[in-house]
C-alpha cells in the first residue's frame, strides 16, 4: 500500500506518460505472416489461380457498379437538350463535342490523372482533400490532425522536404483553409445530391420506351412505375453492394453487347459516315452557327460525361453517341426521344427491358457512393452520427446506413412525382455533373502543386485547359437554374447546412473542454479526497481530448463520490487517413496514478470499427496487459508493483464492466450573439436525434452511464 502512494506521489509525469507501440504483439504478426508466406510458397499455382479467380469475380461486379453509370446517359442526353429546328450540322457538331468532352475529360483528366490521386485506395473529392490534409497542415480541427506514431514519422519525414509556397500560404491563411473546407464539402453535398438524381433520371428515361409503342400511356403512369422501381432498388441496399453487384453485373453486360449490335444496323441503315464528326472543325463550324443558342446547349451535352466521375472510360461511350447521332441526322425532330425511336421494331422489346435494367444499375453506383461519403463525414465528426453497417466480411469500403437510405428512397420519388419533366431532372442533372468535374479539376491542381511536384508548365496546362473547358460547361448549367437547376443548389444547401452545424457545435464543445479540462494534477487532488472512494470494477471513461481530461470527470467525481479501481479514459480519433494499421490501431499510456490509464482508439475514414461489446473491452485490456508487462521489463517501475496492477485488472474486469461518456449541453446565456444562439439550438437538436457513439462499440444497454452536464456557450 505504501509502495502505490508513493507511486501516485511521483512529481515527475511526463516519464510516465508513454505512448508504447506493441512490439510484442507485432513479433507475433510478423511470424504469423513468415508462417502464411511458408505455405503460401508451397502452393504458388493454387494461390495464383485463386488471385485469379479472385479478379474475374471482382471485374464482373464491377461491371454491375461502377461501369453503370458511364453507358446508361444516351438514355437521357438528348432528350435533355433544348434543340429547335436541328439540322444535320447541328447533330455533328453536337457528336464533335461530346466525343471530345468524353475523350478529354473522361480519358485523360480521370482515366489517367485522377486515378493516380487516391488516398490510399479511397477516392473523390473528399478523398483528395484529405490528402492534401495529410501533407500539409491545413485541417480546421487540430484534434483531426494528431497522428500515430508512424503517422506522425511519416509526416515529420515530408516535412524535411522542401514546401512549395502555395502550401505555405495554406498553412499560413485561416481564411484559405476554410474556403478549401467549403470547397471539399460542397463537393460532396453535389455529389450526395448526384445520388439523388441519378436514378430519378436514369429510371424515368428508360421508363419513358413504354410510350412509343403505347402512345395511350400517359406520363403520370410513366413517373409512377418509375417510382416502384426505384423503392424496389432501394429495398434491395440492405443485401449489401456485393450482393447487388453480382445481381446487375449481367444486366450491364447485356446492354453493353446488346447497343453495338444494334448500332451497328443503325449505322451502316442511317448515316455511315458519322465518324467524320471526330475531327475538332465540327465544333468551331457549330458554335459560329448557332453562337448564344450552341452555348446553352452545353447544359445538356455535359450529361454524356455521366459516370466518368468514377474515373473510368469506356469506348462503348463513343459507340452509343454516334449510334444515336446517325439516326437523328436521317430524323431531324425525333431528338426528345431519339434513343428508343433508333431500335429496330423486332429488337425494340428485349432493348426496353435491357435499357430499364441498366438505368437501375446505373443507379446503384450513386446509391453506394453516396453511402461512402456519408461514412467518410460520420467518422470525421463533419456529419451527425448515423447507423453504418459493413455488408462485407472482407470489404471494409462496402457500408450500408438504413436511415441514408430510406431518406434517398423518399426525395429519389419526390424528385420523379414532383418534377416528372426529364428536362427540368437533366437541368439539375447538369449542374451536379459539371461543378464536381470543376471541383476534382480545383483540388487536382493542388494536389500536382503541393505533392506531387509537377513542373509549372504541365499543372498550368492541366488547370487551363480543364478549367476552361468545365468553366464553359458549368456557365452553361447555370443559366438553368430557374428550369431545375436550382434542384442540387437546394441539396446541397441543406446538407451544407447540417454539415456546418454539427461541425461548428463540435467545435465549440472541444474549444469549451480544452478550456475547461481536468490536469492529472487535478485528478490526483480529486481522488485524494477522504470522502472519494475508488469502487470496484472496470471503467472505460469517454474523452474528446488529448492532453488533458474531460470537464465531465469532475462533475462525475464530485457528484458521485467515487471512481472505479481501474479507469481507462478512452478516446476515438478518426484521423485524416484511409486507414490505419492493425498494430497502430490501440495505443495505451500510464497516467501516473494506480489503476488510471489513457487509451486512443485510431481508425482511418474507410475502416469499419470492428470491436463490438466484449471484443471491444478485452482488446483493450489485453493491450494494456502487454503495455504493463512491457513495462516490468524497465527500471522506472518496480516489477511486483505492475504485477500488482496486472492482476487488479483482472479482478476489476471479473467484478464488472462499465463506460461512462458525457451527454453535454450548451446553456445559451444572454451575452450570446443571434448567431450562436441559432447555430448551437440547430446543433442540439441534431445531438439530441443522432445516435450514440457508444452504440458503434456494441457496448450493451446496462453497461452504459450517460453522464449529463452543461457547458456553458
Amino acid at each position: 500500500m505504501d509502495r502505490r502512494r508513493q507511486s501516485e506521489s511521483r512529481p515527475n509525469l511526463s516519464e510516465v506518460n508513454v505512448v508504447v507501440d506493441d512490439s510484442t504483439a507485432s513479433s507475433g504478426r510478423l511470424l504469423h505472416l513468415h508462417a502464411l508466406s511458408i505455405d503460401s510458397a508451397s502452393l504458388p499455382n493454387a494461390n495464383e489461380q485463386m488471385s485469379r479467380w479472385s479478379t474475374l469475380v471482382l471485374a464482373y461486379k464491377t461491371l454491375g457498379v461502377v461501369f453503370g453509370g458511364l453507358v446508361t446517359s444516351p438514355l437521357y442526353v438528348y432528350p435533355s437538350m433544348p434543340l429547335k429546328s436541328p439540322t444535320k450540322e447541328d447533330y455533328l457538331g453536337i457528336y464533335s463535342i461530346m466525343f471530345w468532352t468524353l475523350t478529354l475529360i473522361g480519358v485523360v483528366k480521370y482515366a489517367s490523372i485522377a486515378i493516380k490521386a487516391d488516398d490510399q485506395g479511397e477516392g473523390g473529392t473528399f478523398a483528395l482533400y484529405s490528402l492534401l490534409c495529410r501533407h500539409v497542415n491545413i485541417g480546421i480541427l487540430s484534434s483531426k490532425r494528431v497522428s500515430s506514431n508512424s503517422s506522425l514519422s511519416h509526416s515529420m519525414q515530408e516535412g524535411t522536404e522542401k514546401k512549395s509556397r502555395l502550401g505555405i500560404f495554406f498553412e499560413s491563411s485561416i481564411v484559405a483553409r476554410r474556403v478549401l473546407l467549403f470547397i471539399a464539402i460542397l463537393g460532396m453535398c453535389m455529389l450526395i445530391g448526384d445520388g439523388i438524381l441519378t436514378p430519378a433520371i436514369s429510371v424515368l428515361s428508360a421508363m419513358d420506351g413504354l410510350r412509343a409503342p403505347f402512345p395511350s400511356v400517359s406520363k403520370s403512369l410513366v413517373e409512377a412505375l418509375s417510382a416502384v422501381v426505384l423503392v424496389v432498388l432501394f429495398l434491395l441496399q440492405k443485401f449489401g453492394t456485393s450482393r447487388v453487384s453480382f445481381l446487375f453485373s449481367p444486366i450491364m453486360a447485356a446492354w453493353t453487347l446488346s447497343t453495338p449490335l444494334v448500332g451497328i444496323y443503325s449505322i451502316i441503315h442511317h448515316y455511315p459516315s458519322i465518324f467524320k464528326a471526330i475531327s475538332p472543325h465540327y465544333i468551331f463550324h457549330f458554335f459560329w452557327r448557332n453562337g448564344k443558342e450552341g452555348w446553352l446547349l452545353l447544359g445538356g451535352t455535359v450529361l454524356c460525361i455521366t459516370g466518368s466521375e468514377a474515373m473510368f472510360a469506356d469506348l462503348g461511350h463513343f459507340n452509343q453517341r454516334s449510334i444515336q447521332t446517325a439516326y437523328l441526322i436521317k430524323n431531324l425532330n425525333d431528338h426528345d426521344d431519339g434513343f428508343y425511336k433508333f431500335i429496330p421494331t423486332a429488337v425494340y422489346w428485349p432493348i426496353f427491358i435491357i435499357a430499364t435494367s441498366a438505368a437501375v444499375v446505373a443507379s446503384q453506383s450513386l446509391i453506394s457512393a453516396t453511402f461512402s461519403v456519408i461514412k467518410q463525414s460520420v467518422v470525421l465528426d463533419y456529419f451527425p452520427r448515423v447507423k453504418v453497417v459493413h455488408t462485407s466480411n472482407s470489404k471494409e469500403g462496402e457500408v450500408y446506413s438504413p436511415e441514408v437510405n430510406y431518406i434517398l428512397m423518399i426525395l429519389c420519388v419526390a424528385v420523379i412525382l414532383i418534377f416528372g419533366d426529364g428536362k427540368d431532372i437533366g437541368n439539375a442533372f447538369g449542374v451536379v455533373v459539371s461543378l464536381v468535374m470543376l471541383i476534382t479539376t480545383i483540388l487536382l491542381t493542388l494536389v500536382m502543386i503541393i505533392i506531387w511536384k509537377t513542373p509549372p508548365v504541365l499543372v498550368a496546362l492541366y488547370f487551363s485547359v480543364f478549367f476552361v473547358m468545365e468553366g464553359v460547361y458549368v456557365s452553361a448549367v447555370c443559366t438553368k437554374i430557374y428550369e431545375g437547376g436550382w434542384i442540387p443548389f437546394a441539396i446541397s444547401f441543406i446538407l451544407a447546412l447540417i454539415m456546418f452545424g454539427w461541425f461548428y457545435g463540435r467545435q465549440r464543445k472541444l474549444e469549451y473542454e480544452v478550456t475547461h479540462k481536468i490536469t492529472l494534477e487535478g485528478l490526483r487532488e480529486l481522488l485524494y479526497n477522504p470522502g472519494v472512494q475508488r469502487v470496484p470494477g472496470l471503467c472505460f471513461f469517454y474523452t474528446n481530448i488529448q492532453d488533458g481530461l474531460t470537464p465531465i470527470l469532475e462533475h462525475y467525481v464530485k457528484n458521485m463520490k467515487s471512481l472505479h479501481k481501474v479507469t481507462i479514459f478512452t478516446t476515438l480519433r478518426y484521423l485524416l487517413v484511409s486507414k490505419v494499421a492493425p498494430h497502430e490501431r490501440i495505443i495505451i499510456r500510464k497516467l501516473g496514478l494506480i489503476g488510471v490509464y489513457g487509451c486512443v482508439i485510431q481508425y482511418g475514414y474507410a475502416d469499419s470499427l470492428n470491436l463490438e461489446g466484449d471484443d471491444f473491452v478485452s482488446q483493450v485490456t489485453n493491450s494494456l496487459q502487454m503495455h504493463l508487462q512491457g513495462c516490468s521489463d524497465g527500471l522506472t517501475y518496480d516489477p511486483v508493483e505492475i504485477q500488482e496492477e496486472i492482476s487488479d485488472l483482472e479482478h476489476t474486469k471479473q467484478a464488472g464492466v462499465v463506460h461512462v461518456r458525457g451527454k453535454t449541453r450548451f446553456h445559451v446565456g444572454k451575452n450570446c450573439g443571434w448567431f450562436d444562439r441559432i447555430m448551437l439550438a440547430f446543433y442540439e437538436v441534431m445531438h439530441n436525434n443522432c445516435r450514440s457513439a457508444l452504440l458503434a462499440l456494441g457496448v450493451p444497454l446496462q453497461q452504459r452511464i450517460e453522464v449529463g452536464m452543461l457547458y456553458e456557450a
